[in-house]
């Protein structure tokens, strides 16, 4: 698959849509129901001179550019890349592009926009993963549809600020700069696609959940969405900039000095990151080193004091977490099953402290018990803050996906992380439904999607979901239940709630 941006700019499809933005001419995609727009820059490669800089212009082209096909991802391990059968997405440091989905049919009304960040622990994901294509919210939802690919891993999420000369200066916070871009892009060309400027949703799940709840706090992105949806964040993956700093130091250490920064290769770049993440897992179990850094200037404070303080983007937002994020990570090959000592190591405490926080888990030390903790504490307890903060100064919605097709419940997952976009993104409806719902609930996998669509395409038309979903706050809490027969729980879990309150005190 080849990057339009690498071939030549002005061939396209003679019969394809075309759009006039900024800064030129594009040629899309008609798919029938939807016009599709892809590998569309919105700001210049971050090559050269440009690596380690925050993101700059694009520079406007003359003729007609093509954006039939998706660009190259960030750099990354090649496996990750993977989107077809025996088929992965090139990769490339330029690649700060973005892809619109639009209905085919015109409107004189302009439509909302939901703009989509993809997860993957900031070290690897892609736009281009067919998960995220985003068809069936723009069919089902008539609204439009944007993906966005940003600087991943040591180009875009360690802070390497410490080695900024006058000469070679360095900026932080890079990917975090990436995404605020793009939503840049969107206020001013987003009208051209029949997109609202004044009405964006943007929503992530896990890393990219956690650029969601970043976004809240970051200053330069106040007014550029207007709804958040945070699916799996893991606020922990934003850090402190002591902590940032040292992690920098480290890497370039491991790289064999700041010299290297700019001629090393991206491969380079990778098996350093690796070292660093290894080298860091030695110490507590689990440590993701890549993340946006609270430096007191792009990103001035942590977002959660930043929202309890009221200094977070003023937007409606659904914040939420999966019954069994954390079946997803120990079951990966060589894991093992967790321990009481590796969850402890993973809590970066001690066993006794461990142990008192486990005494809310009923099953403790059996392997589910293990598991919910690990999920609980990179998710869904520092999510529950989250939403605690925002319900104080804006409608917030909190929800708990719990439902599993029988598949993954028989494999071990249950509701494990990442499951609930497959229900977002409409895929039950196609073969992935046809091949979950292998043992007969298929037609209770639709259900839970087209619920699940509905809340979220009514919340980016209206700030609120279609169904009967109370507001979060801290007294009644109230929670959706996702599952094959949705509920509002209030307050569910109190005890391990009280425990996590107590253990973070």
């Amino acid at each position: 698959m080849t990057s339009a941006a690498t071939d030549d700019p002005t061939r396209a499809e003679a019969d394809g849509p075309q759009v006039r933005i900024d800064a030129g001419a594009l040629r899309g995609l008609d798919l029938g129901a939807v016009h599709t727009y892809r590998g569309i820059p919105y700001a210049q490669p971050p090559v050269g001179p440009l690596r380690y800089r925050a993101p700059q212009p694009v520079q406007p082209w003359d003729g007609v550019r093509a954006a039939t096909e998706f660009s190259a991802a960030a750099p990354q391990n090649k496996k990750y890349t993977l989107i077809g059968f025996r088929e992965y997405q090139p990769t490339d440091e330029d690649c700060l592009t973005l892809n619109v989905v639009t209905p085919a049919r015109p409107t004189t009304t302009p439509r909302p926009v939901m703009v989509f960040i993809h997860g993957g622990a900031y070290l690897m994901g892609s736009s281009a993963t067919p998960l995220y294509y985003g068809n069936s919210l723009v069919t089902r939802g008539d609204v439009v549809f944007v993906s966005i690919n940003y600087r991943l891993g040591s180009l875009g999420y360690l802070d390497l600020t410490d080695f900024s000369t006058d000469e070679r200066p360095i900026d932080g916070n890079l990917g975090l700069r990436d995404q605020v871009a793009a939503l840049e892009w969107v206020r001013r060309n987003i009208s051209e696609f029949g997109g609202d400027p004044d009405n964006v949703t943007v929503f992530g799940e896990s890393a990219g959940g956690n650029a969601v709840t970043t976004l809240l706090a970051t200053p330069a992105a106040h007014g550029l969405f207007h709804r958040a949806i945070a699916q799996s964040s893991a606020p922990g993956l934003t850090v402190d900039a002591t902590l940032a700093r040292g992690r920098g130091q480290q890497f370039v250490e491991l790289l064999g000095g700041a010299e290297n920064l700019d001629s090393a290769s991206t491969e380079e770049l990778g098996r350093a990151g690796n070292r660093l993440m290894a080298a860091l897992n030695q110490e507590q179990l689990g440590v993701v080193p890549f993340g946006p850094t609270v430096d007191g200037d792009y990103l001035p404070e942590d977002p959660e004091a930043a929202i309890a303080a009221g200094r977070g983007a003023q937007v409606p937002l659904i914040i939420g977490t999966n019954r069994t994020e954390a079946t997803l990570f120990t079951k990966m090959p060589g894991m093992g099953k967790p321990s009481a000592d590796r969850v402890a190591h993973t809590l970066g405490v001690d066993q006794a402290t461990a142990d008192e926080l486990a005494k809310s888990y009923p099953g403790y030390p059996g392997v589910n018990a293990l598991n919910r903790m690990i999920g609980d504490y990179m998710f869904w307890a520092p999510s529950v803050r989250i939403g605690q903060a925002h319900s104080k100064h804006q409608p917030t919605y909190f929800y708990r996906y719990d439902f599993a097709p029988k598949m993954l419940d028989l494999l071990g997952y249950g509701a494990t992380h990442a499951t609930e976009l497959m229900a977002v993104f409409g895929v039950y409806h196609g073969i992935t439904g046809w091949v979950m719902g292998a043992l007969g609930d298929r037609r209770v996998a639709m259900r839970v999607s087209d619920g699940m669509q509905r809340d979220w395409i009514t919340f980016a038309r209206t700030g609120r979901p279609a169904g009967e979903w109370p507001t979060y706050n801290g007294t009644s809490r109230a929670t959706l239940v996702i599952d094959d027969r949705s509920r509002v729980e209030y307050d569910p879990a109190p005890e391990v709630r009280r425990a996590w309150e107590k253990f973070h005190a």
